[in-house]
């Protein structure tokens, strides 16, 4: 409690020297004999006891790691205090396990300055909108990173596929994510999907102008339906700028995996691995995420987020499905049947690498970076994020590199020369605006000149990935980020023994793969690719879903789409 209780509340207080620190005395909500100093600063909440020993203890929690607060009356009516409560969710040690995860953590504080009911709610809401405030400008933010933010209070769409990984997607929302929600004060509507393509269909359709956000409790697959959805639209160009969460729910759960690496936590799986992605999600910052553009042989157009698979790995996907009631474990069981009978498949690769950018003398200012892009989310929170300016699509050219060919020649068979970082390129075709694949020549055309053509034509796999993480275990592209503008092009050769292979799936759980030294393997950064099976039977994944099987190519758009991430 306040120490004169016949004392107005206070906007703000002087102490210790800091200008604009809220301070205050409060009762423990279950002993009013406790009492504790609480303080609040741009960046933290300082709890203390007080009491007459000497080294009272104090506890500082970051509002990096709040989520909300509220205010609130207590159940009994004769009781004149009212109380406000703060959620926190720190990253702490594990109990029987090394390294840290995110853990809940609660403080509530009862206000009872008067006698007036009204004036003590008053004064615990003013203090829940200071932490709220305080908190919502504190976010984990990665150095050399440009965010957005979900407007507030924001409008999200859940999407949750009940059937897949073992069928446990809407018990783990209810359990885990629906709470921290309602902490955050996050407004949601819940969808439960019912047939394949029901998400693809629904937001193909929807009025999106009463969403800020999609949210996905599921695996990898009904993300893929979802901007498939958006970019069947004739409105793709806003439809696809609506900030995209993940939560993870099914088998796989790469992206999942791959946004909570990003945030350079420590790796998480299960539940562990939900409750960061739901902490990111209450945070509501937004960066952008590549898409890569598929064309199939039918003239088919998809869009992918996260991988291209022929071979070993499209292989265990699919074959695995008969194992999804184990949940993740489906893939070391289809990867050791599918070891036992290992298969070689003939084709033609060939793709357009990336050439080295000179990096910037140190100092200096990055030219597609605008004075005019915010720098910081608080600048824009005010406004929708599809309406914020963004950083243009090759903002990432410093990070390409260019890696050592192994077994490659460069053909001439064209003239073009696509060789270069290029921004989205948009064009009308009288009703509609279209998305040009740029890079792409058609498939029944040779490749340019600029691109390299793979001289062998028998592989165990070929792997286009354009996250870190395969699955939540398989960290495939150590370098990868989510708007990097690269795909991460992985081919194993035919040679490689059983044991060499299963070697490098074991490595790549700690993304170790790269360093094994496997003369089979081989790793490239590129822009676009082509791939032609000339084995007559097999099966292509995009995000790890089945598609035609045929020649197929692909080009990356650096920044096409907007993803919740931190």
């Amino acid at each position: 409690m306040e120490r004169d209780a016949s004392e107005p509340p206070e906007p703000s207080r002087q102490r210790n020297g800091l200008v604009g620190t809220l301070y205050g005395e409060f009762s423990d909500t279950l002993d009013d004999r406790l009492r504790y100093s609480v303080s609040l600063t741009e960046s933290a909440l300082t709890i203390q006891r007080i009491s007459s020993s000497p080294g009272r203890t104090k506890v500082v929690f970051n509002l990096t790691d709040c989520i909300g607060c509220r205010a609130y009356r207590g159940p009994d009516s004769a009781d004149v205090g009212a109380y406000f409560t703060a959620c926190f969710y720190p990253l702490k040690r594990r109990w029987m396990s090394a390294g840290v995860a995110r853990q809940r953590v609660e403080q509530c504080f009862r206000v009872a300055l008067v006698q007036d009911p009204l004036a003590n709610l008053q004064e615990a809401e003013r203090w829940a909108h200071a932490i709220r405030d305080a908190s919502g400008l504190q976010a984990p933010r990665r150095d050399g990173v440009t965010y957005m933010e979900v407007r507030r209070p924001c409008r999200v769409m859940i999407l949750v596929n009940p059937h897949c990984g073992r069928g446990q997607a809407l018990q783990l929302f209810t359990g885990h994510v629906e709470g921290m929600l309602t902490e955050a004060a996050v407004p949601y509507t819940l969808i439960i999907t019912e047939h394949q393509n029901h998400a693809r269909e629904l937001v193909k359709k929807a009025d999106l102008s009463q969403w800020d956000a999609l949210v996905i409790m599921s695996g990898d697959g009904l993300l893929f339906e979802v901007i498939n959805g958006l970019m069947d639209r004739e409105d793709w160009q806003e439809a696809i700028q609506t900030p995209l969460g993940i939560l993870p729910g099914g088998s796989g759960n790469a992206l999942a995996a791959s946004v909570h690496h990003y945030s350079q936590s420590s790796p998480a799986w299960n539940e562990e691995l939900l409750l960061s992605c739901g902490f990111m999600l209450c945070k509501g910052l937004v960066g952008s995420l590549d898409l890569v553009s598929i064309h199939l042989a039918s003239r088919q157009r998809l869009f992918s987020f996260l991988s291209l698979a022929w071979g070993f790995v499209a292989d265990v996907d699919i074959e695995s499905e008969k194992y999804r009631h184990v949940g993740a474990i489906r893939f070391l069981m289809g990867t050791l049947v599918r070891l036992a009978s290992l298969r070689v498949y003939q084709g033609k690769l060939a793709y357009l690498p990336v050439k080295e950018v000179p990096a910037l003398p140190k100092g200096s200012i990055k030219a597609n970076h605008p004075p005019s892009t915010p720098q910081h989310p608080s600048l824009c929170s005010s406004l929708p994020c599809r309406l914020i300016p963004n950083p243009s699509p090759n903002q990432n050219a410093h990070h390409h590199h260019n890696t050592t060919n192994c077994n490659h020649n460069t053909i001439s068979n064209s003239p073009n020369n696509a060789n270069t970082t290029k921004r989205t390129e948009i064009q009308s075709d009288g009703k509609t605006m279209v998305l040009v694949d740029s890079l792409l020549p058609g498939l029944e055309q040779p490749v340019p000149e600029s691109w390299t053509v793979v001289k062998e034509e028998d592989f165990v796999l070929v792997l286009a990935i354009y996250q870190s993480h395969l699955a939540e275990d398989l960290w495939t592209a150590p370098g990868a980020m989510a708007d990097d503008g690269l795909i991460h092009l992985f081919y194993v050769t035919a040679g490689i023994s059983r044991p060499a292979l299963l070697r490098l799936f074991l490595a790549m759980e700690k993304g170790a793969h790269l360093a094994c030294g496997c003369p089979y393997l081989v790793y490239e950064k590129v822009k676009a690719l082509r791939l032609e099976p000339i084995t007559p039977q097999g099966v292509i994944t995009v995000d790890g879903e089945m598609v035609e099987y045929g020649p197929v190519q692909a080009q990356i758009h650096p920044g096409l789409a907007r993803l919740i991430c931190g």
